[in-house]
């Protein structure tokens, strides 16, 4: 009901403002602080003061006074508070919202019949998925799933480099050593058998005698030159290394979860021509300029040149990322990328270089995201020194799992059995996981943190994972009488009140989220939400209230277990029903 009130507002404000012969293009609309009745609040008087010549306060009064409540749905009254004017909710704000909440859709909003295409790990397929890059694939996965909530078509790709140096090495290592040349690998899955190949190549290429390495070097060439020549036995090559690291990774991202619609590789724009149609188009604008024996873009606005041909007409990612873009315009309405922190100069190059080559650049956005660190130390796939994310993981459930029997009384330890418990500790601890990175502003570093991320007091995954076990339990042997359609009217509280006033929230947070790429505000609001319910939950007494009471309770307590196991499911956590 938040976004049915909050139209009204707006149309409440705009007609007040015109009659008033006041502009009304900046309604100044914004949700109070914490200890005001007002669900929404204008602050355009702060705007008005100059042009009416009068104190805020004064232009807020005249304001409300223009504004008639009684005509209104979701607003029972107008009021000011200094320079602010506020909007109360209505008895129908707290009566459609509990009715509203018992839908299991509840915080889906409807179908806005446009497409969008989020990519997003796309991490080059060299080795299993290491911490520092765990960050791509849980806030790109939310960013999917929020915008899913918020009623858009969408697909997740995953962009695969298999035309680069990094793969060409690989191939050619893996065709060139043993198994005997190699330790053994750190688990039995492909990419960790894989990866030994590539790490074995970079150390020859690297400290190998130099005839070794100038041989080595010719291969890799032959093969990279092979792929531009589109030479169809190099395909296969490239293709058995890459397809078989690539499955072992999906299996690791499987488990945050991040599953993906299509893996599109970088050949299919080499194989298919789009490269060097590309390159002919690029070498027709006016700033194509052939500098250093290369092939560049001279943009403006940027002292970097961009490099899109070699001077033996190999292309380069960034050629083939152009063409993937096209691609992505010509077959969705919108774009969504989600990059490390590092590749922005190039993203804003490549966003530069599609609308000089005439594409819409307003359908592709940007999410650009720090690095995860661990207090253990630095990361890296090629040196073999990294810390993988399987380990993560697994050591994540293993403290969940310690945690949790920790906290089995012996009453509800007779009610789980092994099974259950391993449930609750996969559940409780990749959720800390993915909850404890996606709740960060994306651009900020983190330095994961074990105690907080598993803190079941504080404000973490378990906290909120929690509130949605307890409404389990409230209603597990009481869910028939939760009623149909609940009845507001005994629910009179403060503390129920406010909880009401937080789930209807919860389709304008989604909304918000979508609007501005920003999955860590829905985590912010499990919080909040999760404090609501807790604070009703020690003031309210469900199953011992009186029938009416305790219908009406019961309704609350199912429509915040509605909108818990939704959030966390927009960020990609799951939501036990038991801990």
């Amino acid at each position: 009901m938040f976004l049915q009130l909050r139209a009204e507002v707006e149309d409440a404000l705009a007609d007040a403002l015109t009659a008033l012969d006041l502009p009304a293009e900046d309604l100044g609309i914004e949700e109070p602080p914490e200890g005001v009745d007002a669900v929404l609040a204008s602050s355009a008087a702060f705007r008005l003061a100059g042009e009416v010549g009068a104190p805020p306060p004064s232009v807020a009064a005249d304001i409300a006074d223009a504004i008639d409540a009684d005509g209104l749905t979701y607003v029972s009254a107008v009021t000011t508070q200094g320079p602010y004017v506020n909007f109360l909710p209505s008895e129908a704000y707290f009566a459609e919202t509990l009715d509203a909440v018992t839908d299991d859709g509840f915080g889906r909003l409807p179908d806005r019949e446009t497409s969008v295409v989020v990519e997003h790990t796309s991490a080059n397929p060299t080795g299993p998925v290491h911490v520092g890059r765990a960050r791509n694939p849980i806030i790109g996965d939310a960013v999917a799933r929020v915008l899913d909530y918020a009623g858009y078509d969408v697909d997740r790709h995953y962009y695969v480099n298999d035309a680069g140096r990094q793969i060409a090495v690989f191939t050619w290592a893996y065709e060139t050593f043993d198994e005997e040349d190699l330790p053994e690998p750190e688990r039995d899955s492909p990419e960790y058998e894989m990866v030994r190949y590539y790490r074995k190549g970079n150390a020859v290429l690297e400290d190998g005698d130099p005839e070794d390495v100038e041989e080595a070097e010719a291969e890799v060439q032959a093969i990279l030159q092979g792929l531009e020549d589109g030479d169809e036995e190099t395909y296969e090559r490239v293709a058995e290394v890459v397809d078989t690291v690539l499955g072992g990774m999906r299996t690791t991202l499987e488990r945050l979860p991040a599953e993906f619609d299509e893996f599109v590789k970088e050949t299919r724009f080499m194989r298919n021509g789009d490269t060097d149609a590309l390159v002919d188009r690029l070498k027709a604008l006016d700033c194509a300029v052939y500098e250093e024996d290369a092939w560049q873009l001279a943009l403006p606005d940027f002292e970097k040149h961009l490099v899109f041909l070699r001077s033996d007409d190999t292309s380069l990612y960034t050629t083939r990322d152009l063409a993937h873009h096209e691609w992505k315009f010509e077959n969705y309405d919108r774009a969504v990328t989600v990059l490390g922190e590092d590749h922005k100069l190039q993203a804003d190059q490549l966003d530069a270089a599609l609308d000089l080559l005439g594409n819409d650049t307003d359908q592709l956005q940007q999410v650009f995201y720090s690095w995860v660190n661990l207090p253990e130390g630095g990361m890296s796939t090629r040196e073999g020194t990294g810390i993988d994310l399987d380990d993560l993981l697994d050591e994540a459930i293993d403290r969940a799992r310690d945690e949790v029997e920790s906290r089995l009384d012996d009453r509800t330890r007779g009610d789980l059995d092994d099974a259950d418990v391993e449930r609750i500790a996969r559940q409780v601890g990749i959720g800390a996981v993915r909850y404890d990175i996606v709740s960060k502003q994306p651009t900020k570093g983190i330095t994961f943190e074990w105690d907080r991320a598993l803190d079941f007091e504080a404000q973490s995954a378990p906290y909120v994972q929690y509130v949605h076990a307890r409404c389990c339990g409230i209603l597990d042997d009481v869910a028939s009488e939760v009623p149909a359609e609940p009845d507001f009217g005994p629910l009179s509280e403060p503390e129920e009140r406010d909880l009401l006033r937080e789930l209807a929230r919860f389709p304008a947070v989604i909304e918000a989220a979508a609007d501005d790429l920003t999955p860590h505000t829905v985590a912010t609001y499990t919080r909040d939400l999760a404090e609501t319910f807790n604070a009703f939950y020690r003031e309210c007494p469900v199953l011992d209230a009186d029938p009416e009471t305790r219908a009406a309770r019961l309704a609350l307590v199912a429509g915040t277990r509605t909108a818990v196991a939704n959030a966390l499911d927009a960020l990609g956590v799951e939501a036990p029903t038991s801990m």
